[in-house]
């Protein structure tokens, strides 16, 4: 990305598609925005036309796992399980396998890493939603801490998230901010290289982050 270019940002979404991420979407889709969501297998199970909705507006869609367990405790069997039953789900019901993994948590490790197959995506942006359920808290937290090339981590699964998301939009949009998917946000800020399977990612040149949902 030139320094005369537009800043971007991602805005990424875990834990769904669930009650409220049709709102989510709407939201999305009068400001122009794409984000990327991290949804999980079974939400897409119970949900697909929600996730059919995500890819056909041009989000994108990441693995993070079939249930939601912390990837780290889990056997060599069951951790294989959880990834690659989400990818089936994923791609059976919108056409593309998922190409990301955040694994539950932020939790990983070298043989989680390994089993994945796909670059892992952290977050350097955390209001932590999923412990302050309050939507001010979410829209000062987020508007407060981010700067360009940022991943910002937000669930679609909390209401008072998804309320938070018109004035986040808003005010960043005033800022002069672009919202992108993460693979676009990376292809922009690291200059096309390609991210790698099996390395965790918060953010170009960032150390790896890790601790919520």
């Amino acid at each position: 990305m030139s320094p005369t270019s537009a800043p971007s940002v991602a805005l990424t979404f875990d834990d769904g598609p669930g009650p409220y991420t049709a709102g989510l979407l709407d939201t999305l889709d009068a400001h122009g925005a794409r984000a990327t969501f991290f949804d999980v297998g079974e939400m897409v199970a119970a949900r697909p036309e929600l996730a059919r909705r995500q890819a056909g507006a041009g989000h994108e869609i990441g693995n993070h796992s079939w249930s939601h367990p912390r990837l780290t405790g889990l056997s060599e069997r069951r951790l294989r399980e959880e990834i690659d039953r989400t990818c089936a789900v994923i791609e059976q019901t919108t056409g593309s396998a998922p190409g990301l993994l955040r694994p539950p948590f932020g939790d990983h490790d070298e043989r989680v890493r390994r089993a994945a197959g796909m670059p892992l995506i952290m977050w350097s942006v955390d209001p932590e939603d999923w412990r302050i359920k309050d939507t001010g808290h979410v829209t000062r937290a987020v508007l407060d801490a981010v700067r360009p090339g940022d991943v910002v981590l937000m669930h679609d699964i909390q209401p008072t998230t998804v309320a938070a998301v018109p004035e986040i939009l808003q005010v960043l949009s005033g800022r002069g901010y672009r919202f992108v998917t993460v693979s676009e946000l990376y292809r922009e800020l690291q200059d096309e290289k390609p991210l790698r399977p099996g390395t965790a990612y918060d953010r170009p040149g960032g150390a790896p982050a890790g601790r919520a949902g």
